[in-house]
């Protein structure tokens, strides 16, 4: 989330440390149903959005929809499969008026305020790489089938990838969707593996599936584009290869218009958008603003954990799973208590304390989600992982640049990519991690194609190569700041889960 790494909580890496992001209030134009009706113009607030969770069903949906046209409101999208309803009002009262209505489960307000910038973790800034030439042959070359960035590739070891892409690279009938901030599929080593029938832009709750709608412009945002390519970048003699070099891959762009936040109804949005176009498997890496954590027992926090966890569920049930990225605060996730000093990020944030079991990490804290921390060149936990026994599924490279650099002739410890505009750099995060999963993954579904998102979830733990806590106090930086404390087995742990993946027993 906002510069380029990830920040914790922003593995998502959009926006530039230090540049502030200005954007009008007036995200959802148009007249206000208060003024049209005659009511004076003092009684409006701010136009917001809702997710408004009702009974699923034609009829239920259609009687909520009259109770959000009486509470001053207008439907933008409703989803009668999961009763959930996306809808904008001015009216300060609408949540109350909603939530106050028979037949309705829960309502609440996507966002709270003008948008700012999200807060920050300092993971780096992103190293840009001189891409090759258009062309080149790594075979020529002597490079047997490696790509011409390949030397570059230390995940691609660690997960043994190159011993697995020998036996199968995956089948272009399994796509990963990547719900971000858009993917540039004109870059020369995403174009091949791109499907643009399963992309779409999702930002608002209605899907835009019109030609180039999914992809990074005007922003810019790299973020996107960089996952694609851990995804499923091919082996095709130009650049950097993916994990699945294979399979397809997909964009469904989340954020909103010149920041890096991505709201309830763009992800709801996604999710039902990836299972109606028989998306496979999608790739998480960000949380779903403006909460760090969205507590279920607040009125309008629980709403969003309400919209969220029926369209994950009505995804899963449609043959959809999802990879999520587990954080880059290093946090324990399995504390009893957590102090979070940065919600809501797109309005004045104030600090308070909560509990994890009441207030998820959306989407990574939600059942069914295989959640993903980060590893660097050493295997060990990269400083700024999140962790937690029993909330971290398996483990992945997402680069440590600062204590794990690798051997030559990599000398970097970030995750090397794709970006906007036919362009390679090197970035960290969980954000990166994350896609080595969703790839590792693809490859799985591309074996055995009947197998369910339960039983995949259950093949990346089985499969995944046991990592034991490091020996010793984890303190990477020698004065505390990074400090953590594994605990659990040399099988299962806070800080790996039940491993690192495993590109090769995916196809063996």
């Amino acid at each position: 989330m906002a510069l380029s790494p990830l920040s914790r909580r922003r593995r998502l890496l959009a926006v530039p440390a230090g540049v502030a992001l200005t954007v009008s209030l007036g995200l959802l134009p148009g007249t206000s149903p208060a003024l049209a009706k005659g009511k004076p113009a003092t009684e409006d607030g701010p136009t917001l959005s809702y997710v408004v969770n009702t009974d699923a069903g034609k009829k239920a949906v259609k009687k909520a929809k009259k109770a959000i046209k009486k509470a001053d409101g207008t439907v933008v999208t409703a989803w009668e499969e999961i009763g959930v309803i996306v809808a904008h009002s001015a009216n300060p009262e609408f949540g109350d008026e909603l939530r106050a209505t028979k037949n309705i489960d829960s309502a609440g307000a996507t966002r709270t305020a003008p948008l700012i910038p999200a807060a920050t973790t300092d993971v780096g800034e992103p190293e840009y790489v001189k891409p090759p030439k258009q062309g080149f042959s790594a075979a020529a070359a002597g490079g047997e089938t490696n790509e011409p960035l390949e030397s570059l590739q230390w995940p691609l070891a660690q997960i043994n990838a190159p011993e697995a892409h020998r036996i199968s690279e995956g089948s272009r009938d399994v796509t990963v969707a990547v719900i971000d901030t858009g993917v540039d599929d004109t870059h020369p080593d995403l174009a091949p593996n791109f499907s643009a029938r399963q992309s779409a832009n999702c930002v608002g709750g209605v899907a835009d599936t019109s030609e180039g709608a999914w992809r990074p412009y005007p922003d810019g945002s790299y973020h996107g584009t960089h996952v694609a390519g851990i995804v499923a970048a091919p082996r095709n003699g130009i650049g950097v290869a993916g994990a699945a070099p294979g399979v397809s891959v997909s964009s469904i762009k989340v954020s909103e218009p010149g920041t890096s936040l991505f709201y309830t109804e763009a992800v709801v949005c996604a999710f039902m958008f990836a299972a109606d176009r028989g998306v496979e498997i999608t790739n998480n890496s960000y949380y779903i603003d403006p909460w760090l954590f969205a507590c279920k027992d607040d009125p309008d926090q629980g709403a969003l954990v309400d919209a969220v966890t029926r369209a994950l569920r009505y995804s899963q049930g449609e043959g959809v799973a999802h990879i999520t990225s587990a954080g880059n605060s290093n946090l324990d996730l399995a504390a009893d208590e957590l102090t979070d000093t940065t919600s809501p990020n797109d309005s004045t944030a104030v600090e308070r304390t909560i509990d994890p079991s009441v207030c998820p990490d959306l989407p990574t804290q939600l059942p069914g989600v295989t959640s993903v921390s980060s590893t660097g060149a050493h295997g060990e936990k990269s400083y700024f992982s999140n962790y937690g026994l029993g909330e971290i599924d398996i483990a992945a490279p997402g680069g440590d640049a600062r204590y794990q650099i690798p051997d030559a002739p990599a000398k970097h410890g970030g995750v090397l990519s794709t970006m906007p505009g036919g362009e390679y750099a090197f970035l960290q995060g969980t954000s990166m991690a994350g896609p080595y999963v969703a790839g590792v993954a693809a490859l799985i579904k591309s074996e055995d194609p009947r197998v369910t998102p339960q039983e995949l979830g259950w093949r990346l733990k089985a499969q995944a190569q046991s990592t034991p806590c490091p020996e010793g106090e984890f303190d990477p930086s020698g004065d505390g700041r990074y400090a953590a404390t594994c605990t659990g087995t040399q099988h299962i742990n806070s800080f790996y889960g039940y491993g690192i993946v495993d590109a090769l027993a995916a196809v063996k």
